[in-house]
């Protein structure tokens, strides 16, 4: 299903025996487009700590209807888990700490590599100071969106799809431009992003982007909605190149 991220902001993040905290934020990869971590914030019971959580702990799916996300992990594991510094980088050697504590694989080595012990230790070498290719949901949300043509709005949030974590669409809130109206553009259609420039840039022009279907952020995006967005753009439908139907 896919679902708004800005609306998973504030889920409470139950341990095995007990809440640990909510969530804050999502980490996702740069490259592929995948959310990797929850930022799980532990309000009272750790003053001011901040931890990440990989789906990969996750017990079973997570309760829509109560708005938490069960883990199979006890608050002492969480509790004694390396913690972030927040608004600063999550370093590939900071990963590779966390994914060894918890001896999850390290989704940054081939299937191959899948002792945690030995791709903390590579990540640490390899990567000393370097880009782990993780970005904050609410960092890049309020990015400019460039069209060909010029600019057409910003980041307002995502839409993923919740079985695979995976960023389907950036929603586009283009109030600057066309008052109040907001559209979706998939992850697809962007030629470029600007990290330092706060900017993506996407293979469509304005005009295409003023007449798209508009989004209603209190409705689904389910696949009839899909098929009136890809139908209009003109694009190849995912689903058919994925499935062949």
């Amino acid at each position: 299903m896919l679902r708004s991220i800005d609306e998973l902001i504030g889920y409470k993040i139950e341990a095995s025996d007990g809440d640990v905290g909510k969530v804050s934020d999502f980490l996702f990869d740069d490259e592929l487009w995948v959310v990797r971590y929850l930022v799980a914030a532990t309000g009272n019971w750790l003053v001011g700590r901040q931890v990440l959580v990989s789906p990969a702990a996750f017990y079973g799916k997570p309760r829509w209807e109560n708005e938490k996300f069960p883990l199979i992990l006890t608050k002492r594991m969480v509790e004694e888990s390396p913690d972030i510094r927040e608004n600063e980088p999550v370093s590939r050697r900071k990963e590779s700490e966390i994914v060894a504590y918890y001896h999850w694989p390290a989704y940054w080595y081939p299937v191959m590599h899948r002792r945690p012990e030995v791709d903390a230790e590579q990540g640490a070498e390899e990567e000393e100071s370097g880009d782990s290719h993780l970005r904050s949901v609410r960092e890049v949300e309020g990015y400019h969106i460039e069209a060909r043509d010029g600019s057409i709005g910003h980041v307002e949030d995502f839409i993923i799809d919740d079985d695979r974590w995976e960023i389907m669409y950036l929603v586009v809130d283009t109030k600057n431009w066309l008052p109040g109206r907001r559209v979706l553009v998939s992850r697809l259609w962007i030629d470029e992003v600007s990290w330092l420039g706060s900017k993506v840039m996407v293979d469509l022009t304005k005009e295409v982007i003023e007449k798209s279907p508009e989004f209603d952020p209190s409705a689904p995006v389910n696949r009839e909605y899909e098929e009136v967005l890809y139908d209009y753009y003109g694009r190849p439908k995912y689903w058919v190149e994925q499935h062949g139907k």
